[in-house]
Parts: C-alpha cells; structure tokens; sequence
C-alpha cells in the first residue's frame, strides 16, 4: 500500500501527515511493512495527480481527501477500506 501526502509542506500538510503517520505507527504490527508513506511537496507532481487542494491524500492512486485535514479515525478507515 503506498499513501501519497500531497502539499508543499504547510503546516495543514505537515498535520496530515502526522495524522497519517501516527494510525500507521498504531497498526505497525498488523500491517508491517505493507504501508510506505510518500511525501510529495512538488507542485507538478501534485497536480498530474488531479490534487487542485492540499493537503491531500491519495492512498494507491485513488484520491482520498482533498483541501483538509483528516482526522486519525478517518485516515484508519480509509487504510481498513484500501486493504
């Protein structure tokens, strides 16, 4: 599973990846190394992902959330849902 956090490192960014990076530090022992976090800060790269708002999250290829930042409750449904 690759989770791209997409933003050019504002702290709404830096928030949600905190957010992210803290449900994947809870679940480390039943995921392991199944989740790779990927921090995409170039604004080209952001936007041929189809990203017009940051922060955003796009966990393999599908855009999850875009323009806000997500709670840790929601970014542990959408990795139980991408599983």
């Amino acid at each position: 599973m690759i989770i791209e956090v997409c933003g050019p490192g504002c702290p709404r960014c830096r928030a949600t990846e905190k957010n992210v990076l803290q449900v994947l530090k809870e679940l480390e022992m039943e995921l392991g190394d199944e989740a790779q976090v990927i921090e995409i800060k170039d604004i080209k790269q952001i936007s041929a992902r189809g990203v017009i708002m940051t922060p955003a999250v796009i966990i393999d290829g599908v855009k999850i959330c875009e323009g806000r930042i997500p709670s840790p409750q929601e970014v542990r449904k959408w990795i139980g849902d991408s599983r």
